[in-house]
């Protein structure tokens, strides 16, 4: 058992609703279709009087034609029957149309309520939990959830028609009639019992399909690296075994659920029974005629049938609340980034103060210790350092992706905590590391900086990089289709697209982590065009990879281990021959066009008259 649950347990966020609290959720949710919720009502409950009262009409019309000898009754009794059938057709189908249409809605309301919560997290979130489970909460949860409740209709109707056949139970033989009412209880009893395994089993399947929906997602979005070491064979076994594990806890679940039916059709048979044995003694000693007594048992054998269905459904409903469950645990899920305010956000000159700022990504993970910074509006700084110093840490600060725990962050003299999240953000220009880029043109995707911007706003902003030139090495230009995370594009160009995207955008803040990737000298002079038109006149926090970069910044922060170790411009930093001219020597010099490789201990040694620059 252990190893099927393997990997299966629940997400931190999840939680456990009690019945009462789920379903008083899922009927807000009810709440904007009421008035075709009360159709639908009136359908079943008419449907169900027609189900109830058929078989009576029929036994009181054959009795009637029996006692009076009057065949011409029959094509009555036969035009009823018609009548009937033609309208619980014509009311099912009302109730099936408009059921259809309600659960549609729902479940559109209750994805798009979940996808706006897995959209409102922060990035932790997404560091800690899998984006392939969080995937299937929003889609294979929502739908199973939606199947159940169209089963429930069913289901209502069923119960309907029981308490109708009781009414009528009790017109034929009150004492029968408790007998019958003392038995259900039982039944009930054993339905009740698979309650908690069901909603476990089902709990455990969700969780399973949601491990299925991430080994796919993880495969597919790796199959290039997969392909590049050959592992197509090994991405295939993981997945088997991860589909594996599914079949096993749906096989389980399918156990349990197929068993519940059985049980009780075999509780309401001994009931059955017991009503057979006492209901034959009483007709033979005259309490009740024969033909009184045969009608009763034949109305129980129908009473039965939707109560075992209420109740086999009572389990296949657990079912249904375990997926909401997750569905609202997801919507539920509190935030890292709490905002103490929605101050708007005026036009920012772009000071950012940093003071004794803390942070840490977990207990054990450490970044930031009582750091201060003061950047004044309009200077470009670059932060850099080995990797793990912090500085990937604080432009993510400044975006307000991360929370931090102790200290304050200020822009323009405002706590960061307190703006409002969508108008800051909208005055920040950020390209990360591995730029990422949409489905779609490259137009489109410099378009989702500014929605707004035309066609030639697009073409004007682009030209203005290097004239214009790297659209020629593009096929269609602007039209160009960019391909699945911009497959089809080089990094050089992808790195483009977005720095585009950042200048049609006209940010007061500019973020970039630069992209580490070599690039031949043409697209490294676009770039390097490209950054010089953003970081003009702006406030610009630079994680550098590029010498030019470095050089051109206002002023270099040289990071360890959370901490500033130095601070200077590139010059200033080398003549003091610290801890920045030791990653001058790693990381750029041999980014200079004066460097001259010779052989040596570790493939090249730097010439003995080559001195710093």
């Amino acid at each position: 058992m252990a190893t099927i649950m393997r990997g299966l347990e629940a997400e931190a966020y999840d939680r456990q609703y009690d019945d009462r609290e789920l379903l008083r959720r899922i009927l807000a949710y009810f709440r904007p279709y009421r008035r075709k919720v009360v159709i639908i009502s009136v359908a079943v409950a008419l449907m169900s009087a027609a189900n109830a009262a058929l078989p009576i009409v029929v036994a009181n019309g054959v009795d009637m034609i029996a006692r009076t000898h009057n065949n011409r009754l029959l094509p009555l009794l036969i035009g009823i029957i018609f009548l009937t059938g033609v309208g619980v057709w014509g009311l099912n189908w009302i109730r099936r149309q408009l059921t259809t249409e309600v659960i549609a809605d729902v479940i559109l309301a209750m994805r798009q309520d979940a996808f706006a919560a897995a959209v409102q997290q922060d990035l932790s979130f997404y560091d800690r939990f899998s984006s392939g489970r969080v995937v299937s909460r929003i889609t294979s949860d929502t739908q199973e959830f939606g199947e159940v409740i169209v089963l429930s209709t069913d289901v209502i109707n069923q119960l309907t028609v029981a308490l109708i056949l009781i009414v009528v139970l009790f017109t034929i033989e009150w004492r029968l009639t408790l007998l019958v009412l003392a038995m259900a209880p039982f039944v009930a009893i054993a339905a009740l019992s698979f309650r908690r395994l069901a909603r476990r089993v089902t709990r455990q399947s969700s969780r399973a399909i949601a491990e299925v929906n991430k080994a796919i997602q993880e495969a597919v979005t790796g199959i290039r690296v997969a392909k590049n070491f050959r592992q197509e064979q090994a991405i295939y076994d993981q997945f088997r075994g991860v589909n594996w594990q599914a079949y096993e806890i749906n096989v389980r679940r399918s156990f349990v659920l197929a068993n519940i039916f059985p049980t009780l059709n075999v509780l309401s048979g001994i009931g059955t029974a017991v009503l057979v044995y006492f209901g034959g003694r009483t007709a033979v000693f005259g309490v009740i005629s024969v033909a009184a007594w045969y009608l009763f048992v034949a109305t129980v054998d129908r009473f039965w049938f939707p109560v075992t269905n209420v109740s086999a459904f009572w389990s296949q409903f657990q079912a249904g609340l375990s997926a909401v469950e997750r569905v609202f645990a997801l919507i539920d899920a509190e935030p890292a980034v709490i905002q103490t305010d929605n101050k708007p956000v005026p036009p920012l000159r772009g000071e950012i103060i940093f003071n004794s700022v803390s942070f840490r990504y977990s207990e054990q993970e450490q970044v930031l210790r009582d750091f201060s910074l003061h950047i004044s509006p309009g200077e470009s700084i670059a932060l850099v350092g080995h990797t793990g110093a912090g500085k990937s840490s604080i432009i993510k600060l400044i975006a307000r992706f991360y929370e931090f725990q102790a200290g304050e962050i200020l822009v323009d003299g405002l706590d960061i905590r307190s703006l409002d999240l969508k108008t800051y953000r909208k005055q920040l220009g950020i390209v990360s590391q591995v730029p990422f880029l949409f489905a779609g043109t490259v137009a489109d995707n410099i378009r989702y900086g500014r929605p707004e911007a035309t066609d030639a706003e697009i073409e004007a902003m682009a030209r203005r990089i290097g004239n214009g030139e790297w659209l020629e090495t593009l096929p269609d230009g602007l039209n160009s289709e960019v391909g699945e995370r911009g497959s089809r594009l080089s990094m050089g160009q992808r790195q483009l697209v977005a720095l585009t995207r950042v200048l049609v955008q006209q940010p007061h803040i500019f973020i970039l982590d630069e992209a580490t990737a070599s690039v031949d000298p043409f697209t490294e002079s676009q770039i390097q065009h490209a950054l010089n038109l953003i970081m003009a006149n702006r406030t610009s926090i630079i994680i550098a990879h590029r010498l030019s970069t470095v050089r051109s910044a206002d002023r270099i922060i040289v990071l360890q281990k959370g901490r500033i170790i130095e601070s200077g411009n590139h010059d200033e930093l080398l003549a003091q021959g610290g801890h920045y001219a030791e990653l001058y020597d790693t990381y750029f010099r041999h980014q200079s066009p004066r460097y001259q490789p010779q052989s040596g201990e570790y493939g090249f040694v730097r010439k003995p008259t080559e001195a710093r620059e």
